[in-house]
C-alpha cells in the first residue's frame, strides 16, 4: 500500500504526521518512509537510522556537438520547453528548462544533440529496525524537483517488495512536484490547520486530488487554534475527517527536539489509531 501525506500549503504538519505514522506502523511491521520534499527534506531530523546507501541522481541533458550540426532548426521546433534555442550559427542549451524528454536528441537527423548526464541531487537510504527511511535532496541551484522525485519513486519500487507499507512525505502545494509525488499513491492524507489560510489551500489540494481521481482524507493538525470552518467544509463536501491532532505546547517542545510525539502523548497516539483504522478499513 502506498500512502502519500500532502497539504495545500507548507507548515501544516506533513513531516510531523509522516514521521510519526512511520514510527507507529513500524512497531507492527515493515515500513518504508520516503521524503519526496526534495527541495527541503527534513524527515531525517526525526528518523535516526543507520546509514545504508548513497547514490547520486542525474538528469539527462542534450549537449550540442557543433561539428555535426547542420543548423536545420528542428531541435528548437520540437522543444516544448524552450530549452533549445538556435541563434544564427549556434545552438544554445538551457539545462534549467530541459525536461529530459529526448525529443531534440532523438529527432536530430545528424545526432548532433546526444544526451549526457548532469547531476541534480543525491539519494540517501537509512535503516532503523523495521523502518526504512529514504530521502532525496536537490543540489543547490537545481531548478526542477520532478525528475528527482520520479527517480526516487523508481528506487523505492525497485528495492522494496510490494507487501511493505510505503509512506511518502510529499512537497507542499498543488504544483508539478506534488502531482509527481502522489500520482501512484493508493491513498492521500491531506494535512491542514483550522485557519483561513489552511482552509483556502485545503480546497486547492482537494480540487487537485479530485482531478487526479485519488482517494483521500483529511487530518486537522493544531486543532483548537482557529475555528470550525475546516471541519464544516469537510462535512459539507462529504470528505472523510480522519483525525484531529490537538494544538499543544508539549507537542511543539517534542517537535523542536526532533522527537516523535505519538509515543509520549496518549491522546495523539489515539488519533494515529483512528488513522490506522480508517486506512485499513476503507482502502
Amino acid at each position: 500500500m502506498k500512502i502519500a501525506i500532502a497539504s495545500g500549503k507548507g507548515g501544516t504538519g506533513k513531516t510531523t504526521l509522516s514521521t510519526n505514522l512511520a514510527g507507529y506502523f513500524a512497531e507492527k511491521g515493515e515500513v518504508i518512509l520516503t521524503d519526496l520534499d526534495v527541495e527541503e527534506p527534513n524527515s531525517g531530523l526525526f528518523i535516526k537510522g543507520e546509514f545504508v546507501h548513497k547514490e547520486g541522481k542525474y538528469n539527462m541533458i542534450p549537449e550540442w556537438e557543433q561539428e555535426k550540426c547542420t543548423l536545420c532548426g528542428l531541435c528548437q521546433e520540437v522543444c516544448n520547453f524552450h530549452a533549445v534555442i538556435q541563434l544564427v550559427d549556434q545552438i544554445m542549451i538551457f539545462p534549467e528548462l530541459c525536461h529530459g524528454c529526448y525529443a531534440c536528441s532523438e529527432l536530430c537527423p545528424v545526432d548532433a544533440l546526444p544526451m549526457v548526464p548532469k547531476k541534480m541531487g543525491e539519494l540517501n537510504h537509512f535503516q532503523k529496525d523495521k523502518l526504512t527511511f529514504v530521502e532525496s535532496r536537490l543540489d543547490i541551484g537545481q531548478e526542477q524537483a520532478v525528475p528527482l522525485i520520479s527517480q526516487t519513486n523508481e528506487y523505492i519500487d525497485k528495492h522494496f517488495h510490494k507487501e511493505a507499507l510505503k509512506l511518502y512525505d510529499s512537497p507542499p502545494g498543488t504544483s508539478c512536484p506534488v502531482i509527481e509525488a502522489v500520482k501512484n499513491a493508493d491513498f492521500v492524507i491531506l494535512v491542514t490547520e483550522p485557519t483561513p489560510f489552511g482552509l483556502h489551500d485545503l480546497k486547492l489540494a482537494v480540487d487537485t486530488l479530485k482531478e487526479l481521481k485519488k482517494k483521500f482524507g483529511v487530518v486537522v493538525n493544531r486543532y483548537g487554534i482557529g475555528n470550525d470552518d475546516v471541519v464544516n467544509y469537510c462535512k459539507k463536501e462529504n470528505i472523510a475527517l480522519i483525525a484531529k491532532i490537538p494544538n499543544s505546547r508539549r507537542i511543539a517542545e517534542l517537535y523542536s527536539r526532533g522527537e516523535l510525539i505519538y509515543q509520549k502523548i496518549p491522546g495523539v497516539k489515539h488519533q494515529f489509531e483512528e488513522i490506522e483504522k480508517y486506512i485499513f478499513t476503507n482502502i
